[in-house]
Parts: structure tokens; C-alpha cells; sequence
């Protein structure tokens, strides 16, 4: 395509692909080389440029990448004078970036270890136990299943999961969950690991609920959903009804008095895009509403638009939501 035909919006796209190619740690003198000649060939492409980067810096997620470019003169010496006062040696910095390495993947490759079942962005799975239990995972979930010496236990050790468990009567089914043990003999519940708590929801039968340093156990009925926060504890009773529980098994996601940050939260699992949400104004507020998992970028549009707010399609990886 001649560059005179593209939009601005296809222009942005191609921007936001150089930013995330250049970031690459692997990028080779070519990809340097590409990147000038791309920057140079048109006024679009450098005002493109310069809107990539200042979203990037915006939402402070990155340092930005050859802000020469597109930063006043003046202020970028200031900034590399105060980079210059900042020299490390080569050996603490390969040691913080290794620190670094291991916060961000350590996570995500200790739940890969040990994982039995798990799922990945957008992907629902549905597994037959060893007792002959159901689990449907919910994407970017992922547990672990214990049946050793007549046991029956799983840990949930990401995302949210559904059971359908076999009666046993002689072996109690336990599912444990960030701290929360749910124990049953044959019952329809499900189990979700947020950032911030841990909640339970019961469709059928009975199950008792326990959690660690707490002497108390709490018993849930149809109908019940308990959340327990994974700060302080703090347990918070609700009811819904069972039709209502564990949406997302039929592509919808109910919530209730929740921030959008929240709500942003649980689409990211849905979503192939990384979404960043830099206005903590907007963020902070609170909706209810029902929302369609198989269209996350439609259930984003319609989770800020009562606010006033826009989202902001900076590329196929990125999605930025915003008050204007």
C-alpha cells in the first residue's frame, strides 16, 4: 500500500509494531536500520512516532525507546546528565536485571511447574478426574490434582475453575485456593483467584469453607457466594442466583458493584491485547453490569462508555482506556 493511501490509524499501528520490535532484546542492526528508514520516509510516520512513545511513557509502563526523536532537545540532555549521574557497574546491572527477570516470569514459570491442567489467554478447558470430577478452567487458569493414597484434592493455583464433583462418601473432595479450603463430598461450585480475594460460589449441594489462620469454617448453600480478601481476611457473603454463577462458562461475565479496574481484570484473560487504563479516575469507578467474554473489545467499550469513555485502539496489541 502506497504510504499516501494509509490512514492515521494504520500509520499508529505500524508505530506501535516498531516500539514493541525495538524493544526486543534480540533486535539486530537491520532492525535499526529499517526503523530510520521508516521514521524518515514521512511527516505521518515521525507524528506517529512521537504519539507511540508518549502513550508508552504515559501509562509509565516502559522507558521510552529513542526519545531523541520526539523529545525537546533540552530536556532530553537534562534527562541523559541525570542518567550519567546513575552509572552502574556492568555487574549490578546484569544482578537487577536478573532480580528483575525472575519477579516478572518467576510467577508465571512456578505455576507452569507445577500445573497439571491449565489454560491460556481466551481458552476454557474442560477435564474429567481422576474420581471421574469435572473441572471446566477458565482461561488463564490453572490447577493441580492430587489423587495419591485415595486422596482427593486439586489446588487452584491461577484464574478460576468450575467443579462438578462425584459423590464420595468415604473421601472428602478439597480444592484449595490462595489461602481458602473448600471441602465437599458431591456438589456444583465455583472457585476464582483475583488479585485482591478469593471467591467461592456455590450452584448445588453443600460445602464447607476455611480459611488459613482462621478457626472458623463457614457452610454455603445454594445460592451463596463468599468472598474473602486476601489481605486482611475479611470474609463478605452475597447471594445470586445459581443461573447467575460461573457466567463465563456460557461467555458472559457478571458483576456486581465491582471498578472497572477490576472488571478490566478478569476481559484481560479474554484478551490476545494488553489493556492499560492510565486514568485511576477512571479506573476507580464502579459498575454492574453483564458483559460478553466472546467480544472483549465490545465488553470494553461498553464497561467505559456510561463514564464517558473511550477506548483507544493504539494497536493490535495494545488497547488504552481513557476519559477522552
Amino acid at each position: 500500500m502506497a504510504g499516501h493511501d494509509k490512514t492515521d490509524e494504520s500509520i499508529l499501528e505500524e508505530a506501535m509494531d516498531w516500539f514493541l520490535r525495538l524493544r526486543e532484546p534480540h533486535r539486530t542492526a537491520a532492525d535499526e536500520r529499517d526503523f530510520s528508514l521508516w521514521f524518515n520516509r514521512s511527516p505521518a510516520n515521525r507524528d506517529a512516532w512521537t504519539k507511540a512513545c508518549k502513550t508508552w511513557e504515559l501509562m509509565g509502563e516502559t522507558t521510552p525507546i529513542h526519545e531523541d526523536l520526539w523529545r525537546p532537545a533540552g530536556q532530553a540532555k537534562m534527562l541523559a546528565a541525570r542518567h550519567r549521574r546513575r552509572v552502574w557497574s556492568v555487574g549490578t546491572a546484569l544482578a537487577l536485571a536478573a532480580c528483575l527477570v525472575l519477579a516478572l516470569a518467576g510467577p508465571s514459570l512456578f505455576i507452569r511447574y507445577r500445573a497439571d491442567f491449565r489454560t491460556v489467554t481466551a481458552e476454557l478447558r474442560k477435564i474429567t478426574l481422576e474420581d471421574g470430577s469435572a473441572v471446566e478452567l477458565g482461561a488463564e487458569s490453572a490447577i493441580d490434582a492430587d489423587f495419591a493414597n485415595g486422596a482427593r484434592h486439586v489446588t487452584l493455583l491461577s484464574g478460576e475453575a468450575f467443579f462438578d464433583v462425584k459423590h464420595d462418601s468415604a473421601r472428602p473432595f478439597t480444592v484449595t485456593a490462595a489461602g481458602v479450603k473448600v471441602t465437599v463430598l458431591g456438589t456444583a461450585f465455583d472457585v476464582h483467584i483475583k488479585p485482591e480475594n478469593t471467591t467461592v460460589e456455590l450452584v448445588r449441594g453443600l460445602v464447607g469453607l476455611t480459611i488459613d489462620g482462621a478457626a472458623r469454617t463457614f457452610e454455603l448453600s445454594p445460592g451463596d457466594s463468599v468472598t474473602v480478601s486476601r489481605t486482611d481476611g475479611q470474609v463478605s457473603r452475597a447471594r445470586l442466583a445459581p443461573e447467575d454463577m460461573a457466567g463465563w462458562r456460557n461467555g458472559r461475565l457478571f458483576v456486581n458493584d465491582v471498578t472497572v479496574a477490576s472488571v478490566v481484570e478478569e476481559l484481560q484473560r479474554y484478551h490476545s491485547a494488553w489493556i492499560s487504563i492510565p486514568s485511576g479516575d477512571l479506573a476507580n469507578r464502579r459498575v454492574t453490569g453483564l458483559y460478553d467474554l466472546s467480544d472483549p473489545d465490545r465488553a470494553l467499550e461498553a464497561l467505559v462508555q456510561p463514564y464517558g469513555g473511550r477506548v483507544h485502539y493504539i494497536s493490535p496489541y495494545l488497547r488504552v482506556l481513557a476519559l477522552f
